[in-house]
């Protein structure tokens, strides 16, 4: 518990200042984390970090989470989706020449994780953009869902969720942290009204009641992922705690989702 106290504090005093400052200052913050979480999910693969698909899908995610203009010097026919999928083509290409170290599977796997995690990375930048509560808003429907769920499911849970995947989570904790996330985020939306973006009041009150589900699905994703390779956390950066994909697999959903509906 006291590592766990530790992490949080020192993280926090790293995220939450370059969240306030915004800008190219939290871009970097956020680049470098969707790095750190695409070299987990290579770990993860049990792939060297210095291994050639490794180099092409740091590449792959950096093409997703820098801004397109970093891509001027090219020929307009090379946007940033011609430049991943050239990344994907080399990966592919790699299959041949590995004699069978590195297979079809393999390179799937790491372009869906390239993909999964840039854009869900590149989208809390973009909702950071658009204004602090509006990333702040997303934050909170992670951070009240996953604390109101936990206490609710220690309290009260008695029906598993998806034992074959998460064997701790319960649908009373499941429902009780998205009840949690829709109360307390009804008083932010009223406090900054702004966030709804046109929607009504009670329509934001739906969509965040969607985040909130939305947000356990992206948790219980990334536990199905860590079942599969065998493995408790992602990563060990932040001790106690497991990686940046494990902190941040909600989000990776719940911002994707706010996009689409057009709130950034």
């Amino acid at each position: 518990m006291k590592q766990r106290v530790i992490t949080i504090i020192i993280a926090a005093l790293i995220f939450i200042p370059l969240l306030l400052l915004g800008g190219a200052w939290f871009n970097a913050l956020v680049i470098l984390m969707g790095l750190v979480a695409m070299s987990e999910v290579l770990r993860m693969k049990k792939r060297l970090l210095i291994s050639p698909e490794a180099i092409i899908s740091f590449l792959a995610i950096l093409v997703m989470l820098l801004p397109s203009s970093v891509l001027d010097f090219l020929p307009d026919t090379f946007s940033t989706s011609g430049v991943f999928y050239f990344l994907i083509l080399c990966l592919l290409v790699y299959t041949v020449f590995s004699k069978n170290r590195f297979s079809f599977d393999d390179a799937g796997a790491l372009t869906l994780g390239a993909l999964y995690l840039g854009k869900g990375f590149s989208y809390m930048m973009d909702a950071r953009s658009e204004s602090l509560a509006m990333v702040l808003y997303a934050l909170f429907i992670v951070w009240i869902t996953d604390s109101g769920a936990y206490l609710i499911g220690r309290q009260i849970g008695k029906n598993k969720l998806a034992p074959n995947v998460s064997p701790n989570k319960t649908w009373e904790g499941s429902i009780g942290g998205t009840v949690s996330a829709v109360v307390l985020l009804a008083i932010y939306l009223h406090l900054f009204p702004a966030v709804q973006q046109g929607y009504s009041f009670v329509s934001m009150l739906g969509l965040t009641l969607i985040f909130s589900i939305g947000g356990q699905l992206g948790d219980l994703v990334e536990s199905a992922l860590k079942r599969y390779y065998g493995v408790k956390d992602s990563g060990n950066i932040l001790p106690g705690h497991g990686g940046i994909f494990d902190r941040f697999d909600s989000s990776l959903i719940v911002l994707p989702l706010m996009h689409f509906a057009g709130l950034f």
